[in-house]
């Protein structure tokens, strides 16, 4: 089993998700980041002290897959989740150790 953990810009969120669960993904996790990727517009840069400079809205994009799946999905995140030309974010694979439901008694 494989973690995937990507970083995207809001606005591929609704592409990325669908195609993936158009293809069968489900247990998607999708939470609100700020970090520096690079933005879109002067309008969506933030200057945040606690981050130490600017900073962007982003998206962070997690699901579990097995072994054989991880170029099928980090290939979707990749084609859905492009803007222009630049570095429109990045796609994390970690392995899985253990996975563990939790059930009812």
């Amino acid at each position: 089993m494989k973690q995937i953990k990507a970083y995207i810009h809001h606005v591929r969120t609704n592409a990325v998700v669908e195609a993936l669960v158009d293809a069968g993904y489900k247990n998607i996790s999708l939470l609100d980041v700020k970090g520096t990727l690079n933005p879109l517009s002067d309008d969506e840069r933030n200057y945040s002290s606690e981050g130490g400079g600017f900073l962007i809205g982003e998206a962070r994009l997690e699901l579990v897959c097995e072994d054989k799946d991880v170029d099928e999905v980090t290939a979707i995140i990749r084609t859905r989740g492009r803007i222009g030309a630049h570095i429109s974010g990045w796609i994390f694979v970690s392995a899985m150790e253990q996975m563990l439901p939790i059930v009812g008694t």
